[in-house]
């Protein structure tokens, strides 16, 4: 087996153990303690809250990004203008309800992929204390969709992902 090919493998048992580093990877509104585990950063926390809620009040992602503007909120890479792109991924990023899927992209051939089901995902729950909560998180969502034109298949698709996410939070006590 080639080294490359070694180091998936053993990245991928990782996974499934539930032991992968990947899964305590900081994200914008979180920090690491003493023993590498996610905590809540109180002050990015209700920055994360404030998108969230915006999104849901109607406002647009360009929106979020002047209010954050006029309110000096630096962005996660310390810019003083948010982009679109920045707060379209913090809406859809799950760790803000507390879990996480890893492999969630591939790489081949020096490319990386979205992994649309040719390989194993892996979902990681109560790895790290929740920001958002599964209603508001599925809310948004729901919301995003209804902005975009997506097909009905992609609409049952991210709607069955959010279903599988609730009920492995909800048996999770998340």
């Amino acid at each position: 087996m080639k080294n490359n090919e070694q180091i998936k493998k053993a990245l991928r048992n990782q996974f499934k153990e539930g032991t992968s580093k990947m899964a305590k990877r900081i994200c914008y509104g979180y920090v690491q303690n003493e023993n590498g585990s996610l905590i809540i950063d109180k002050e990015k926390a209700e920055i994360i809250k404030m998108v969230f809620e915006s999104y849901l009040s109607g406002y647009s992602l360009g929106q979020i990004s002047d209010k954050l503007y006029q309110l000096d909120i630096k962005s996660p890479t310390g810019k003083d203008k948010w982009n679109r792109e920045a707060i379209d991924k913090l809406l859809s990023n799950e760790k803000y309800i507390g879990v996480v899927i890893l492999q969630k992209t591939v790489s081949g051939c020096g490319v990386q992929y979205v992994n649309t089901g040719f390989e194993d995902k892996y979902l990681t729950i109560n790895s790290h204390p929740a920001i958002i909560s599964l209603e508001i998180f599925k809310n948004v969502q729901e919301e995003k969709l209804r902005r975009t034109r997506k097909t009905k298949h992609e609409y049952n698709l991210v709607n069955d992902i959010l279903s599988d996410i609730s009920l492995i939070c909800t048996n999770g006590n998340n």
